[in-house]
Formats: structure tokens, sequence, C-alpha cells
């Protein structure tokens, strides 16, 4: 399928590898440009994304080029217009947020990362569209949150050799980490945790590393996640790089393995939010795009009318509260995110502003109600990284089910007051 573009090529010498693998892979029409006259260009034609076949030695002409990027997205409401710069060394850009990739990588590892980038761009486009649409209906609506990305971003790290300890006390200066020393332990953090970023330690042999790729390669959710291989396994990355576009090997130690994996985080952190705002305008703004679950009013507005409906036909009502004193925001919001797809489809929930999670069971008695909080806090408890496993940390629950002489007041206030118990 043809790239629409255009794009930009910047680089002080003829790239011609990088704009005959464009042309190869149907990009039209592409725009070639010297660093010097690089924002010039982009403000005359604004890309669909931007190339820089080589680095710029002069920062004051890459801080130019920023600043038209900048421009850019003002002028098109904040479009993410993706910027993939070739370095050397497999070194990270300096670059404001380019998506680092080898200068010898592959042409078509380069279109393949440039397709995964305009993948986000599309969606971004799409979310703003929608925006716009029901805005103009006069719909009120959240927000697409501005916070940084990398806030509620978390990065699965799994190894065993000497680096590791120094992959996870890096990559936790920046974001959360979820470590795992084996690959059956890395494939439960998959399938439970939302992932932003993998790193795969030293300490695996080239089967291990074979075996976590394959995992990710055969899932669809998995296809653009960033993953950065520390360690000599080239031709095992050669073997899934066309299943996985952000698969790289990234020597240099764990501080290079972050500084090049960072902006592909929040690139996917990111478009995880985008896909949550698109199903919060789907829902006309009823799911709040944060946690996924129901905006606060809503929740409200639906149990009020589940309690009346349960009083009418005299069925089983339960609510559970699960309490995360001690947990930071992006525990609080995966927490929050986990207890959406542990939910039947049935119940709903909502997150309030102390970070506590109210989940309704329709239909439901206590003893069922029981089963059901019971696995998910158990699931909350073992997959969490709350509060480092500090005292009080863990999740907390109380449970009520509905009495023929219960309001919705009475109800929540047993549910609030009663002491709760540890998962």
């Amino acid at each position: 399928m043809a790239l629409q573009g255009p794009f930009a090529v910047i680089a002080d010498q003829p790239a011609r590898d990088v704009v005959e693998a464009l042309r190869a892979a149907g990009a039209y029409p592409i725009i070639e440009a010297r660093w010097a006259d690089a924002a010039a260009v982009l403000q005359a034609r604004p890309p669909q994304a931007v190339i820089l076949a080589e680095g710029c030695a002069d920062r004051a002409r890459a801080a130019v080029l920023e600043k038209a990027l900048e421009v850019q997205a003002e002028q098109e409401a904040g479009l993410f217009t993706p910027v993939i710069a070739r370095a050397r060394d497999d070194a990270a850009q300096r670059f404001a947020d380019a998506l680092a990739i080898a200068a010898k990588a592959p042409a078509e590892r380069l279109i393949g990362r440039l397709n995964a980038a305009l993948r986000v761009r599309a969606l971004h486009a799409t979310v703003l569209r929608r925006m716009r649409t029901l805005a103009a209906r006069s719909k009120e609506l959240p927000d697409l949150p501005d916070a940084d990305p990398l806030d509620e971003a978390s990065v699965l790290v799994a190894g065993r050799g000497r680096s590791y300890p120094s992959l996870c006390t890096t990559a936790g200066e920046h974001v959360g980490v979820v470590g795992a020393l084996t690959v059956e332990g890395a494939a439960r953090a998959l399938k439970a945790r939302e992932i932003d970023g993998m790193i795969i330690g030293d300490g695996f042999g080239a089967r291990v590393v074979e075996a976590l790729l394959t995992v990710l390669a055969e899932e669809a959710r998995f296809r653009d996640l960033p993953v950065a291989v520390v360690g000599n396994h080239a031709a095992v990355i050669e073997t899934f790089a066309a299943a996985l576009p952000n698969l790289e090997r990234v020597g240099g130690g764990p501080q290079r393995a972050i500084d090049y994996l960072l902006p592909y985080i929040r690139l996917h952190a990111f478009t995880r939010r985008l896909k949550r705002m698109l199903a919060s305008l789907d829902a006309k703004g009823a799911i709040d795009p944060d946690t996924g679950l129901l905006a606060n009013a809503v929740f409200w507005r639906d149990l009020n009318r589940a309690v009346d409906d349960a009083d009418k036909r005299g069925a089983a009502l339960s609510i559970a509260r699960f309490s995360l004193p001690a947990a930071d925001r992006r525990t609080s919001l995966e927490a929050a995110r986990l207890v959406g797809r542990l939910m039947r489809q049935v119940d709903f929930a909502c997150q309030e502003a102390d970070k506590s999670i109210f989940t309704v069971f329709t239909e439901t008695d206590l003893r069922a109600a029981h089963v059901v909080t019971r696995r998910i806090a158990s699931v909350l408890k073992k997959v969490m990284l709350v509060g480092d496993g500090k005292a009080g940390a863990e999740p907390a629950v109380t449970l009520a089910t509905l009495k023929p002489s219960d309001t919705t007041d009475s109800l929540i206030a047993r549910v609030v007051e009663e002491p709760p118990k540890p998962a």
C-alpha cells in the first residue's frame, strides 16, 4: 500500500538509500532538504513524517527544526508528526522525541518503523476529528489528557545477567518497571500488565530470546511494542524484524538502552491513551479516558438506576470498593484498567479521586460477589507493583450487598465505612 506523503528527508549529503527505500514502498511525494533549509521546507509543505537521514552537528539548526515542528503541531491541533532519526552505533538521537533507528538498519526495517509511526498519526487524527465533530454538536466530552504519557507508562525488563539490576534501576528513573527473571515470568507479565516497552537484558541464550520474541510476534496487540535487546543476538533479531518493526539490538550499557527506548515507550503509551479516548468518544463521554471505566457522573447515575431496578424486581446486587492508599498515579491507573479487563460484561465500575475503585456486580448475591471480588483482588495483588511492597500498599477490599431496606446512600455507606480487608 502506498504511503501518502509528503515525507521530508533531512540530510546535508544526499540520502539516496533512504529516498530509494521510500520510493520502493510507494511513498509520494518525497521532499529532500538540507539542515539549513529544513525549517523553511516544513513550513512551506507540512509533512506526514520526517526522516533525519543523518545527525546534525549544529544544535542551533536542530533547535530551529524542532521549533518548526512545534509550530506545525499547533497549526494541526497538536497532531502527532513522527520523526525518525538514523543514528550511528545504535545511539539515541539528541533530537527531542525522535525515534532512533540504527543507520545501518535495512531499508525494510526503516519502512516498517515508519508505517508503525504513521498508524499512530492516523489514530491521533481520527480522535481529533471525532472530537471536533462532537464539539460542533455541543456535546460535553472529556479533554484528551495532556500529561506526559511516560507518567503512566511501564516497561518490562527481562533478564538474569549482571546488567539486570542496572537496567531496572535506570528504567525506574523514568517509567514504571516490571521485572522478570524467566521467559515464563515475562509471558505472564505481558498477558496481565499494560506494557509500553520491553528490554531483554543479558543472561539469556539465543533460544530464550527467540522464545520471548515469538510470544510478541504471535499476538497482534504486541505488533508495535518497542523492544530493545541488550546483547549479541543479531541473527535472532533479523528473524523477527518484519513482525516487530520497533525491535532493535542496543549496545553500550543500560543508559544507552533506556535513551534509545524512551521515545518509543512514550509513543506506545500515547497510543494506548488515544485508544481509550476513542472509546470514550464512541460512548459519548460515558467512559473515562484515563481509566477506561465509567465516568464518575455516569457511574452514580447507573448505580441509582441499578438499585431502583433491583429493588423493584427483588434481584440481587452487590458492590465492592478496592482501596489503594499507597498507590501512585501510575499504579492506581493501571489497577483501574486491570479491574476493567477482569469485570464481567454485566458489571460496571469507576475510580474516585482518592484512587479507590467502586465495582457494581449486578444480579449477584453476597456469596457470588465474594468469589468475583476475591478473583479480582488476587490478580491485583499478584501483578500490581503497589507501593513496592511497602506496608499498607496492598489493595484492600470492602463488600456489601443490597438489602430490602437499602437506598443507594446506605449501600455506599456500608462499603465506605466498613473496615477494609486485605486482599
